[in-house]
């Protein structure tokens, strides 16, 4: 048996001190080093064998906040795993004490290629720490040799209604594969468009004008959800392709990051691939002639395992269905709880069918800093990052 742990931790702007990410956002030298200890001490806190990190603007910092994290990994072993000295050294509860140092990990950096490096105007990549290396060298998906055309159609009619074209993601897709346990997994790290509209600056103008509050337009306002949105669902199915890509090789994947969606959103459900049906026998043929002209039972069979052996299953939700717990929260504003960073993983991890080699065994969510910033008395802070992280704690047979 192998045990491993994989994390999902988006840490909120990291970036130097003193350097403007967003306009007008910098960090003073006193919040950089707040940030970088409350950043160490979470990492600690997770122990993970593998960590993607979202929202990270330099590589730099990240990389310190590694050193920082082993150097106190190092000082909690020393005062806390039992040795002869210990009046507890016999105790067997401290298998699990340990920091497992990142000394000899891998770590692997996407920047944002959108990222000019202007202050006021940058844009965060992502990482992925693995202490188990990695198998290939990892692979970046954010500017599409082949654009992505979604056609749409007229409804009713014959003629077609136009397309929406995606030449580039809004962030990168980092794609690694590690190997674990004498298998090598396929891991996608990600953070789709956020849920903020996107608003068109007409040429010559200072600011889009729906970013004119004063002059609330309600109706563009809409409309910039509605890019925001399309662009979701068109990065996700991006990443959809990608992982049926390294399914249709037999290969397991673990898919994890800032949805920023919930599970059931559709954007969510692009991701992880549908859901099959009880039974197709009862339902009509896609070329039905009579009332009665159902899907047979072999049929029926064939299609659900087509559509099962390359659905993707929450960590989440396999979490609560062997848990007494009813709720899990990511993120907390404006008095909505919900998840919105995810850990999906294909069939190979799921203990329900025969060939699975591996299974989740418990799931972690660190949310304790999370306060309801719309509320004037919520401690807010800015520094600590607005999502909770996430862990799967996995196990390989074999």
């Amino acid at each position: 048996m192998t045990r491993f742990t994989i994390a999902s931790f988006n840490v909120k702007n990291l970036i130097g001190p003193e350097r403007e990410y967003y306009r007008f956002q910098s960090y003073t030298p006193e919040e950089y080093a707040w940030k970088a200890d409350w950043m160490a001490d979470q990492l600690l806190t997770l122990n993970a064998d593998i960590v993607g990190f979202q929202e990270v603007f330099e590589e730099a910092p990240l990389r310190q906040v590694i050193a920082e994290t082993d150097r106190r990994g190092a000082q909690a072993n020393a005062a806390s795993i039992p040795d002869p000295s210990k009046r507890y050294h016999r105790k067997a509860i401290f298998r699990k004490l340990a920091f497992g140092s990142y000394a000899e990990a891998e770590l692997a950096f996407a920047p944002n290629i959108n990222d000019t490096g202007e202050p006021g105007g940058r844009r965060p990549g992502l990482a992925v720490l693995s202490r188990s290396g990695f198998e290939d060298a990892p692979e970046v998906i954010q500017d599409l040799a082949q654009p992505l055309d979604i056609p749409m159609a007229c409804l009713g009619e014959e003629e077609d209604a136009g397309f929406y074209t995606l030449r580039r993601l809004s962030r990168p897709i980092l794609k690694v594969r590690v190997p674990v346990g004498g298998q090598v997994i396929s891991i996608f790290n990600c953070h789709l468009k956020s849920k903020l509209g996107e608003y068109i600056k007409p040429q010559g103008a200072p600011y889009p004008p729906e970013t004119v509050l004063t002059a609330y337009d309600a109706a563009g306002r809409a409309m910039g959800s509605l890019r925001a949105a399309l662009r979701r669902m068109g990065e996700a199915w991006v990443l959809r392709r990608a992982v049926l890509d390294e399914l249709e090789q037999g290969r397991p994947v673990m898919v994890l990051g800032d949805f920023n969606d919930g599970e059931h959103a559709v954007s969510s459900e692009i991701i992880s691939g549908e859901v099959p049906f009880r039974n197709y026998a009862w339902m009509l043929r896609h070329d039905a002639r009579h009332p009665a002209d159902r899907y047979s039972e072999e049929e029926d069979a064939q299609i659900r395992e087509a559509i099962d052996r390359v659905r993707l299953r929450a960590a989440e939700k396999m979490f609560l269905k062997k848990s007494l717990r009813d709720v899990v929260y990511t993120t907390a504003f404006g008095g909505v709880h919900e998840s919105i960073d995810q850990i999906y993983m294909s069939r190979h991890f799921d203990p329900s069918w025969p060939g699975a080699f591996g299974e989740m065994l418990y799931y972690s969510v660190f949310n304790d800093h999370l306060t309801d910033g719309s509320h004037p008395e919520a401690p807010y802070n800015k520094l600590a990052s607005d999502h909770g992280q996430i862990m799967a704690h996995m196990e390989l047979r074999g």
